[in-house]
């Protein structure tokens, strides 16, 4: 039988690691070093995302390892042609701005993993999708997060890059028609974390506070506990000052 496991908090230093591990993730792009990453490493980080929450226990996922730099190749081919497509969406004072800015690290990582979605994995009805199909999509992001929180933890960098046609890279990795491509990722010992999300650094768009964006039992009550409100700010702060939040 198995053993239950209590429900008490982690001791304090494991704590305070897992909020420093959430806090100070970033999406690499420049900073990536060519130093290999190991193998039980790499085990570990791919253990961590097979161990997400998923809807109806489906595990959508699957994880395709990239390190062939043909392959790596064609993937960046496509993300140079969306960025330059994708520069003349934005409004003309913003574009030399978004051009500046380093957006992905495909050739540079010495690992790439895309992570899929299977959608048949566990049959037309699962249990949580009945109603709200994308459910199993959201799960898969959720091997994404468990992955991203596992590097950082390991001193590793991830950046998730998502400016491509996702049928050119589906058909660079040959992944089944039928098959969701959901996150590029690319992931490697990097030279530092930057302080701040290198977008909100560059003036790109500023962090929002978290006390403007918490509701109390409906939409739009923004007010009704004063006191938790006052706590967020002062968690915030903590955090904004690179101190533990814990």
């Amino acid at each position: 039988m198995d053993q239950k496991v209590p429900a008490l908090p982690l001791p304090d230093a494991e704590r305070a690691g897992v909020y420093r591990a959430i806090m100070t993730r970033r999406d690499t792009r420049g900073e990536f070093l060519p130093d290999p990453v190991s193998d039980e490493t790499l085990a570990r980080l791919l253990l961590a995302a097979h161990h997400a929450p998923s809807v109806g226990f489906m595990q959508p996922w699957s994880f395709v390892v990239i390190r062939d730099r043909a392959v790596k190749q064609r993937v960046h081919d496509a993300f140079l042609k969306a960025h330059a497509e994708a520069a003349l969406m934005f409004p003309e004072e913003k574009r030399d701005t978004y051009r500046s800015l380093k957006l992905e690290g495909i050739m540079e990582a010495p690992i790439n993993i895309c992570i899929t979605c299977d959608r048949d994995r566990a049959g037309p009805v699962v249990i949580g999708r009945t109603h709200i199909p994308a459910m199993d999509l959201f799960s898969s992001v959720c091997a994404v997060q468990n992955l991203w929180l596992a590097a950082r933890a390991e001193g590793l960098g991830v950046g998730w890059v998502s400016i491509f046609d996702n049928e050119v890279v589906q058909h660079a990795l040959e992944i089944p028609e039928r098959i969701v491509p959901v996150a590029y990722l690319c992931v490697g010992k990097v030279k530092f974390y930057h302080p701040r999300p290198e977008l909100e650094a560059a003036g790109w768009r500023p962090r929002l506070p978290l006390n403007e964006l918490v509701h109390f039992d409906h939409w739009g009550r923004q007010d009704a506990d004063p006191d938790l409100l006052e706590r967020l700010r002062e968690v915030e702060g903590r955090a904004a000052g690179g101190g533990d939040i814990v």
